[in-house]
């Protein structure tokens, strides 16, 4: 099973992680890398310098960032893979765990959205 990883925050909420959350973080993000349960990962730059594309009525519209409206923003994310639901909710509680030891001032959360598969656009079985 794949999920879909995104820690939130509100933006601009906390200043810059310590050293020590970089180093750890890029240590648990290799050993997850090797173990295979980390497919992907990144982080994201503030809304200021991005764009959304919205489709509304039928019309198209590009809107600058930042977003006034947006209370929480995407920083980072990561797609993992993980044997079940339960797996992959240890591992965002064990990063949350990580984050609140290394960085206590940060508050935020991490959600996990379950991908689609292959299997799940299997034709059926005869």
């Amino acid at each position: 099973m794949r999920f879909l990883s995104m820690v939130k925050s509100v933006e601009g909420g906390a200043k810059m992680p310590p050293p020590e959350m970089f180093e750890e973080v890029e240590k648990w993000a290799e050993k997850a890398e090797k173990d295979g349960t980390m497919l992907m990962r990144g982080g994201l730059h503030p809304t200021a310098g991005s764009v959304r594309v919205r489709l509304d009525g039928g019309q198209i519209r590009v809107i600058d960032g930042p977003y006034a409206e947006g209370k929480e923003v995407i920083g980072g994310f990561s797609v993992l893979a993980y044997q079940s639901k339960q797996d992959a909710i240890d591992s965002a509680v064990a990063f949350m765990e990580l984050t609140r030891r290394l960085w206590p001032e940060w508050e935020g959360e991490c959600e996990l959205r379950q991908m689609w598969g292959p299997e799940d656009f299997a034709p059926p079985k005869e």
